[in-house]
């Protein structure tokens, strides 16, 4: 007959729960470039060089990229809530936002929800440009500045392959940023 030693589960200690609150804006990235680039390589006549990624919520498959913003947009919350960023939960809440109200198919008059889209996700992504202006170091300018610019870009309308994939790089920086200053965080709270 063998025993089992009870061990009782100690409780999360608060650097736990943070460092999985940051964890959450490690995985924001990869979760919404990997998602969002699948659909882009794999849906008939979309165009990555040339459609804004918000279109790819558009159609009978657009519950994938919807269901992309809204998970994206919770992980940067959650990692918001690790950083003690409010500007951070504003960039995820505009994400969320931008899932909830869909953009317009590309030359159509705007409907309330398509300005509902802009609206929402141009708040979150002025917070994110403010959390990264905030930051003291060189690379939270230069990332706050160049999302901050292919924001201004995508929202002319341009088509123009310069300006479309500008932002999706603008996009990979900013989110490479929120992993960057998530591991900063993350190194900071263990010490």
């Amino acid at each position: 007959m063998t025993t089992t030693e009870y061990r009782p589960t100690t409780p999360p200690t608060s650097s736990n729960k943070t460092r999985a609150l940051l964890d959450a804006g490690i995985a924001a990235g990869p979760v919404y470039l990997v998602t969002a680039l699948a659909q882009a390589l794999t849906r008939p006549g979309f165009d990555a060089a040339r459609t804004d990624v918000s279109l790819l919520a558009i159609g009978p498959h657009g519950w994938i990229q919807v269901a992309n913003f809204v998970v994206t947009g919770l992980l940067v919350i959650a990692c918001a809530a690790g950083l003690k960023s409010k500007l951070v939960a504003t960039f995820g809440a505009g994400l969320i936002a931008a899932g909830v109200f869909v953009a317009d198919p590309a030359g159509t008059a705007i409907s309330w929800h398509g300005a509902l889209h802009i609206v929402t996700a141009g708040i979150g992504f002025l917070a994110f440009t403010a959390a990264c202006l905030a930051r003291k170091s060189l690379y939270s300018r230069v990332t706050g500045i160049a999302f901050l610019a292919g924001f201004a870009g995508v929202t002319t309308g341009s088509t123009s392959p310069v300006v479309v994939v500008g932002f999706w790089v603008a996009v990979a920086l900013a989110f490479a940023w929120l992993a960057v200053t998530a591991v900063h965080a993350q190194r900071t709270t263990n010490h």
